[in-house]
């Protein structure tokens, strides 16, 4: 079972190491996390992605809540928010494929930020299953670096 946790906590010193050191603490897994700051300065929003069963992404949320510095823990569905992913990714080409990655990035809609003689550093974003379709489908042409944001998340306006 997947949990999707979106977790306001203060902007400061420390908490980010808090955070994490519960989950290790208590040996739960952590697949992704990314923080960045919100609207307002002192606060910070964290999308945290975990696996286990139901009795363990219970646990989680009830000890993201006991934290001083968390404001608030929403638990999200994935049917019910836009989950995005970002990813960087270097791959190396020929002449004789450069077309054909060229072609594969305009069909997926990633973007091409930088070409050199050898190599173009690819940009894309979307849901984390379809940045690692695509991470697949690029192998074949040869990656030579890769850098992930890990998930970020929001909720849907209920209608």
């Amino acid at each position: 079972m997947k949990g999707i946790f979106s977790v306001l906590v203060e902007n400061k010193d420390g908490v980010l190491s808090q955070i994490s050191g519960l989950f290790a603490r208590r040996a739960f897994n952590i697949d992704s996390l990314a923080v960045g700051v919100t609207e307002r300065k002192d606060i910070s929003s964290m999308t945290i992605v975990s696996t286990g069963d139901q009795r363990t992404i219970d646990q989680i949320e009830k000890h993201l809540n006991k934290k001083l510095d968390v404001i608030k823990v929403r638990r999200l569905e994935e049917t019910k928010c836009v989950l995005l992913e970002m990813m960087l990714m270097k791959v190396s080409y020929s002449q004789t494929n450069r077309a054909s990655l060229i072609e594969l990035c305009s069909v997926m809609g990633a973007k091409i930020v930088h070409v050199s003689a050898k190599n173009m550093v690819i940009e894309f974003h979307a849901a984390p299953d379809e940045v690692e379709n695509f991470i697949e489908l690029a192998r074949s042409f040869g990656i030579l670096e890769l850098q992930r944001t890990g998930a970020i998340c929001m909720s849907r306006d209920q209608r």
